[in-house]
C-alpha cells in the first residue's frame, strides 16, 4: 500500500507540485524576512542599546513594570471570580423553567454580549464621577479605586455573559440520559442540573473557559483608556520618561505572552487532574457495579 494517501479534498502533489510548493514556501520566507528586516531598519533608532538600558535598572522594574503586572493580575483575578459567579447565576437563570426569570436572564446575557467591553468600562467610570450617589462612595483615598472598579465591572459584565453561554452550551451538549438518570433517582430538575449536569459541563467546556480567562487578561489592557495603571499604562509612562516606546511596548508584549502562557499551562494541568479524577471515580463505580452484579448472580449453596 502506498505511503502517500490521497486527501479527501485534494490529490497528493506529484514531483512538480512538490517542487512548486517548496519554491513558493522559500519565496514566502524570503519576503517575510525582508519585511522584518525593513521594519527593524526603519525602527533602528528606537532599538539602540540606550533604549534598552532602562530595563537594566532596578527602579524601572520596581516603579513601573512590577506594579503594572500586579495591577493587571489584580483586575483580571477579581473579574474572573465575579464573572464566574455571575455567569453561573445567569446560566441557571436562562435554563430556568420560570419564564420571567429565563426571559430576564436572556435579555441581560444578550445585552452584555452585544455591548463592547470598553464602552461598559467608560460607562461605569463616568457613573462614579457624575452620578452623585456613586460619586459619594469614592471620596478621599477611594478616588484612586475608580479606574479599578470600572475595569473590573466592564470585564465582569461581558465575560459573565460569555461564561453563561458556555455553561449552557455544555449542559445542552450532554446526553439526555444524564438528566433521566438524575430524575430517576429522585432528584428534581434543578438538583439534576446543579449536581450532575453542571460539573460535567464545566469539565467539557474547560478549554473554552480557559480561552476566556486569557481574553480577560488581555482585555484588562483597555483600562489604559481610563488611566488604570495596568501593564500597558505603566509601559506608556515608562516610555514617556525614557523616550523608548518601541522597547517598552515590546517588553510589555513579551510579559503579556508569558502571563497568558502560564495561565494556559496551569489551566491545562488542572484540566488533566480533573479529568483523571473523574475517570478514576468512574472506574471505581464500574468496579463496584460489577462486584454487585457478580454477587447477585451467585447461587446459594444447598444445606
Amino acid at each position: 500500500m502506498s505511503t502517500q494517501q490521497a486527501s479527501v479534498l485534494f490529490d497528493a502533489p506529484g514531483p512538480r507540485g512538490i517542487l512548486r510548493n517548496r519554491i513558493i514556501g522559500l519565496v514566502g520566507i524570503v519576503v517575510i524576512a525582508a519585511l522584518v528586516a525593513g521594519l527593524i531598519w526603519g525602527l533602528r533608532a528606537q532599538l539602540t542599546g540606550a533604549k534598552w538600558a532602562p530595563f537594566l535598572r532596578a527602579d524601572t522594574w520596581v516603579s513601573y513594570i512590577l506594579p503594572g503586572i500586579i495591577n493587571t493580575i489584580q483586575a483580571a483575578a477579581m473579574a474572573v471570580v465575579l464573572a464566574s459567579l455571575l455567569g453561573l447565576a445567569l446560566a441557571l437563570g436562562r435554563m430556568s423553567f420560570n419564564r420571567p426569570v429565563s426571559f430576564v436572564c436572556t435579555v441581560i446575557i444578550e445585552f452584555f454580549r452585544a455591548v463592547p467591553v470598553l464602552m461598559m468600562m467608560l460607562f461605569v467610570y463616568f457613573m462614579t464621577i457624575f452620578v452623585p450617589f456613586m460619586a459619594s462612595l469614592f471620596t478621599g483615598s477611594l478616588v484612586e479605586v475608580k479606574p479599578l472598579v470600572a475595569v473590573v465591572a466592564g470585564l465582569t459584565f461581558y465575560n459573565s455573559a460569555v461564561i453563561a453561554e458556555l455553561l449552557r452550551a455544555g449542559v445542552n451538549s450532554l446526553p439526555r440520559g444524564q438528566t433521566e438518570a438524575g430524575l430517576g433517582i429522585g432528584l428534581s430538575i434543578g438538583q439534576t442540573r446543579r449536581l450532575i449536569l453542571l460539573p460535567q459541563a464545566v469539565t467539557a467546556m474547560l478549554p473554552a473557559l480557559v480561552s476566556q480567562l486569557v481574553v480577560i487578561v488581555k482585555d484588562s489592557a483597555l483600562g489604559y483608556i481610563i488611566s488604570y495603571p495596568e501593564l500597558l499604562r505603566s509601559s506608556q509612562t515608562l516610555a514617556s520618561r525614557w523616550s523608548n516606546s518601541i522597547a517598552a511596548f515590546l517588553v510589555a508584549a513579551v510579559l503579556f505572552i508569558i502571563i497568558n502562557y502560564s495561565l494556559t499551562r496551569l489551566a491545562g494541568y488542572l484540566e488533566g487532574r480533573s479529568r483523571s479524577r473523574q475517570a478514576g471515580r468512574m472506574l471505581k463505580l464500574e468496579r463496584l457495579n460489577m462486584e454487585d452484579h457478580v454477587h447477585n448472580q451467585e447461587v446459594p449453596l444447598k444445606e
